[in-house]
């Protein structure tokens, strides 16, 4: 019996009536008009008797035309705008199993396209990108916008010839020398993971199945810097099954790219920022290919049950890290996860500590708690089952759910059936609703040693007793040690001892953004950034430089904490604001209290 899908709050769709199973784009880029324009032609499955209304979201779309396969009109009405919804789009399509709506996006208002100008871009040429998670597939595509919804898709885009696009699906690796490129997606994928580049790209082969595109001044550093990718591939599939997705690309995006990564299928997004010359951040990669198995595989059924795909992604991550790099340096990235999750249960309301979330907008982004509580959730399900026993179940959970949606009821009940049963535990020793639907950190969460972190303890208490920087034992650190150790500066530190470590070690000039991000965050929450003009124009600079949501939002909100922060944060966000994706913009405008 095909299961049903479960009401989702963030989407009009009514796919237990009908759904769209496979999507046809034939789209044009405007680079003058800031518009894409052209069609959606949906092959449709009526799960309904009786059936006739396909309901699609969207957001600001120009609809201009709806018709059935035949080229005659169909009925269609758009609904009241919703502030978070956007509008309904009902299609009288009756009995018939293809529509096709042609359309254009609305030049100001389709919030998951960015347009990039060349003086934003590396080559000098125009840009543009597409970011759809978690809700914003409907700005620019009208679709069933929910993540339990998958459909096949093949797309035919038109750009300016000397632009390369590239989709998260089966991409050229050469320039067409029309403009025109045509796509193929033939694994059934959630409206969020389709996604469109367009820019000066140029592509390399990194492995047997993965490769890099990137503009050609960046393109030979990111091919570097992401050489262990196949590794990583190989580590995974060890670890939960096959890579079920073809190839694994990477596209590396401007600047303005508003998150770390996106885990398109594909072709994930990267953002530039991870290109630090050391390989010290490529945990991201893991991170995004982990994707392949949690969230694109078994898709998160509504965004309220995002745990189940970012919480999954971030255990797996870092055992794919343990595969690579040992467990001494997972420990750290283990600790420093430990660290952020207590960071965000102080800062957040009790009820949004929850895994279970209950979100009014799922665009306000979830904080670090659906990554890091339910990680720790899931390393508690290990140590207490065991590893061997739990790579089992988790193996068999991939597979079992392949190209399903996944919601928080279904995972429990499948949890105690499939495992702890087997394993004599129940949901009360593991104290499963204490983690799933309460607040903080329960107390069984497990914790973590690191040798390595024990080193930089002990130099930041070298340092604060009398040593001098340049005497600290800091030659074979890594970034997370170098993490560690502005963190454990103390916020009343005086400028001294903080002008020093920032001469002897450069952080207001790291091209790290962890090392960065924390050495910002001190600065500013220490009142040092104000008095060091070193340091203000450091933060200017990592201000405006990038438009990654997750960092830049934790600067913010220590500027945002004082009036005088605040007040040089309105600055500075004058500035970078027209820079930044609507994601960020989104996020900070909240932050600074912009209107």
């Amino acid at each position: 019996m095909t299961r049903a899908f479960p009401v989702d709050p963030h989407s009009y769709a009514r796919p237990n009536e009908v759904v769209v199973q496979h999507l046809s784009l034939d789209l044009t880029a405007d680079f003058e008009e800031h518009r894409l324009a052209g069609s959606a032609t949906f092959d449709l499955e009526h799960r309904s008797a009786g059936a006739t209304e396909l309901v699609l979201d969207t957001w600001h779309l120009d609809i201009r035309n709806v018709a059935g396969a035949d080229g005659a009109a169909l009925p269609w009405e758009l609904g009241e705008h919703d502030p978070v919804l956007g509008r309904p789009l009902t299609i009288q399509v009756g009995a018939a199993d293809r529509v096709v709506v042609s359309y254009a996006t609305d030049p100001e208002e389709a919030r998951a396209v960015q347009w990039l100008e060349p003086q934003q871009t590396a080559s000098g040429k125009q840009f543009l990108f597409t970011q759809s998670q978690p809700i914003l597939a409907r700005t620019w595509i009208p679709c069933q916008d929910s993540p339990a919804v998958r459909a096949t898709y093949d797309a035919t885009v038109r750009v300016p010839s000397d632009l390369m696009a590239v989709m998260s699906a089966e991409n050229p690796v050469e320039r067409s020398a029309d403009g025109v490129y045509r796509f193929a997606m033939p694994q059934p994928v959630p409206a969020y993971l389709i996604a469109l580049g367009v820019g000066d790209l140029e592509f390399r082969e990194i492995g047997s199945r993965s490769g890099v595109y990137a503009e050609p001044s960046v393109v030979e550093d990111a091919a570097w810097e992401f050489a262990d990718t196949e590794r990583m591939i190989e580590a995974a599939e060890r670890l939960y099954g096959p890579y079920r997705w073809g190839r694994y690309d990477m596209l590396v995006l401007p600047p303005s790219f508003p998150y770390g990564g996106m885990e398109n299928p594909r072709l994930t997004f990267v953002t530039p920022t991870v290109l630090a010359g050391d390989r010290s951040l490529v945990t991201l990669i893991a991170h995004e290919l982990a994707h392949s198995w949690s969230g694109n595989l078994v898709t998160n059924a509504t965004w309220n049950d995002v745990w189940l795909n970012e919480g999954f992604t971030v255990y797996f991550e870092t055992r794919i890290d343990e595969e690579m790099y040992g467990a001494a340096y997972t420990s750290m990235i283990l600790r420093l996860g430990l660290q952020e999750l207590e960071r965000a249960v102080e800062q957040e309301k009790p009820r949004d500590t929850w895994l279970e979330l209950d979100l009014t907008d799922p665009d306000d982004g979830p904080s670090k708690i659906p990554y890091e509580k339910g990680s720790l959730f899931l390393r508690l399900i290990e140590e207490t089952v065991g590893r061997e026993r739990f790579d089992a179940f988790l193996r068999t959970y991939f597979d079992t759910f392949a190209f399903e949606s996944m919601d928080t009821p279904t995972f429990l009940g499948y949890l105690d059936r499939e495992l702890l049963r087997h394993a004599s535990v129940t949901p009360e020793q593991l104290q499963v609703e204490a983690w799933v639907h309460g607040p903080g950190v329960p107390e069984n969460a497990p914790h973590f040693e690191s040798d390595a972190f024990d080193r930089v303890d002990e130099q930041v208490t070298r340092l604060l007793t009398g040593t001098p920087a340049a005497d600290l034992r800091t030659d074979d650190w890594v970034s997370q040690q170098w993490v560690a150790f502005v963190r454990a500066l103390p916020v009343d530190a005086p400028a001294t001892l903080l002008a020093e470590v920032d001469g002897q070690f450069g952080f207001s000039g790291s091209g790290n953004i962890e090392v960065a991000t924390a050495w910002l965050e001190l600065a500013v929450e220490s009142g040092y950034a104000f008095a060091a003009p070193v340091v203000d124009q450091a933060l200017s600079d990592f201000l405006t430089r990038h438009g990654r949501a997750l960092y830049i939002r934790k600067v913010y909100e220590k500027l945002a904490a004082t009036d005088r922060g605040l007040a040089r944060a309105r600055e500075i966000y004058a500035q970078a604001r027209p820079g930044y994706h609507s994601v960020s913009q989104v996020t900070i405008d909240k932050i600074v209290g912009r209107p």
